[in-house]
């Protein structure tokens, strides 16, 4: 532990040298590489710089022990500081722990209203209300890229942004296929109906993530559609761009102009690109992937939400709350600390 907590604190240190150079600082896209490598050391680099000042504090306290009148002040110290040093290096085992590259990212979200119909599409809607909610508790910034409403409420497919501090290391357990039982508006007689609605994240994809090659996309501009009235776009302002290779498509007609549209445009074909090459790379992992906890296909079912109970589980972990109320109202922060706990269990099973 202690060889690996030292040659963190040597890259973090070489890298706090490179970044101030100019000829590095002169170059954005270098810069943000560094900066980011470094941020992802720096919570253990902390945690040794910690380590290492209660190993310093033992001995002089010990040192203590040799003095009459400091004698048991002394002693108090050491048990203190010995419960302390326990603790940290339970925290450093998780620290040490291998991270995930993406968990510093910002997400794109993709809700789609499956099995069910209508009420398909209204829980939809009621999970971008709570990961709305949740967004807010989390101070982070929700953009809309594209939405289909739904004659009956709630949505079709729904695409949104999320923007903070770490973002995916919390959402990257929510994709999946996500179940309702309840009675639905539409339910004339009062009984429980099953629907389902899927859910996407995906880490967002930089320019240096992935490159994409101006010739393969076909670019396409239409007249946005909206809610009637003022609310159509007399312009052909939306975007669809097609990326050939891959035949993927993704559009968007939430902004007022063409540029602002075919940028988050382009935002979303790079976040597609990049998560297909993560599931490429995950398959290619075999059994790592299926023990992880997160990165579920889509048709995976991971929570059911049951309205009658008042109950939420987690199907992964075996998880039960009575207070599916509060959870539509975007207090997700047991169930996802649930599931980032038994992912850091497994991880240090398997380490």
């Amino acid at each position: 532990m202690l060889e690996r907590l030292k040659a963190i604190e040597e890259k973090y240190n070489e890298l706090t040298e490179k970044l101030s150079r100019p000829e590095i600082l002169s170059d954005i896209k270098e810069t943000l590489k560094l900066t980011k490598e470094q941020a992802s050391l720096k919570e253990a680099y902390d945690a040794y710089q910690n380590y290492k000042k209660i190993e310093n504090d033992l001995n002089e306290a010990k040192e203590m022990t040799k003095d009459e009148e400091l004698g048991e002040f002394a002693k108090e110290e050491i048990t203190r500081l010995n419960k302390e040093k326990e603790q940290l290096e339970k925290q450093i085992e998780i620290i040490l722990l291998p991270k995930d590259p993406n968990d510093g990212k910002n997400v794109i979200v993709e809700i789609r209203g499956a099995a069910g119909g209508d009420e398909a599409n209204i829980f939809a809607g009621d999970l971008y209300r709570m990961y709305t909610k949740y967004a807010e508790k989390e101070g982070w910034k929700i953009e809309v890229i594209s939405e289909e409403h739904s004659d009956a409420g709630g949505y079709p497919l729904v695409e949104f942004m999320v923007k903070g501090d770490n973002v995916y290391s919390k959402l990257k357990y929510e994709s999946g296929a996500h179940r309702v039982q309840r009675v639905p508006v539409t339910e004339t007689q009062g009984r429980v109906h099953t629907s389902t609605a899927t859910v996407l994240v995906m880490p967002e994809a930089e320019e240096v993530d992935i490159e994409i090659n101006p010739n393969d996309l076909r670019i396409d501009v239409y007249r946005s559609t909206g809610a009637g009235g003022q609310c159509v776009n007399t312009t052909d302002s939306a975007v669809r761009i097609t990326h050939l290779p891959t035949n993927t498509v993704v559009t968007c007609q939430n902004e007022r102009s063409q540029i602002q549209n075919k940028e988050k445009a382009m935002q979303m074909l790079r976040t597609r690109l990049y998560e297909a090459k993560l599931r490429e790379q995950e398959e290619k992992l075999g059994s790592e992937r299926r023990s992880k906890i997160g990165t579920g296909d889509r048709s995976e079912k991971i929570r059911t939400y049951n309205y009658p109970q008042n109950r939420v589980t987690d199907h992964r972990i075996g998880y039960t709350t009575k207070n599916l109320d509060r959870v539509m109202e975007g207090n997700l922060e047991d169930i996802i600390e649930a599931l980032i706990t038994e992912d850091q269990n497994r991880k240090l099973k398997e380490a």
